[in-house]
């Protein structure tokens, strides 16, 4: 597994590139009491569409593979760890992601499946603080600096 780290330099208390919605951190204390520490990986596009797939810990491997995008800090539950596979961070590392909830069925393997609401993906372009917290920024400006012939 890897966690994207900051270019040297950056801040040392560097943004976050998950964040949870207040529907779904009360959701996850339900989740949790029912199953235990839950991690989540974002599923890349297969079975269930590109949903976030929410796991009891330890029942989906995590490896070389997946990067380590944080951690959701939830009161009163251990931090949840979310994942997606490096190809797809490829395409997605300049978005901040937010898992949320909302009524309908479940990821087929996911825990929330069996409650009625199934867990989403919001996402938005990560501010220029976060570029260069993340050192995205020189990135973005190599390509912005390219002028079509």
């Amino acid at each position: 597994m890897v966690t994207p780290a900051p270019a040297s330099g950056a801040v040392a208390a560097t943004p976050s590139r998950v964040d949870v919605s207040p529907e779904a951190a009360t959701f996850l204390v339900s989740l949790t009491a029912q199953h235990g520490p839950l991690m989540f990986h974002q599923s890349g596009g297969c079975c269930d569409g590109s949903s976030p797939m929410c796991y009891p810990v330890g029942f989906f491997r995590v490896g070389a593979v997946d990067v380590h995008l944080g951690d959701l800090h939830v009161d009163g539950i251990d931090p949840i760890e979310v994942y997606m596979s490096r190809s797809q961070f490829e395409y997605w590392k300049y978005t901040h992601l937010t898992i949320d909830v909302v009524p309908g069925r479940g990821a087929g393997f996911s825990v929330e499946s069996p409650e009625g609401k199934r867990f989403l993906i919001r996402s938005r372009m990560l501010t220029d603080e976060e570029l260069r917290a993340f050192g995205l920024d020189e990135a973005v400006a190599r390509a912005g600096a390219v002028t079509p012939a």
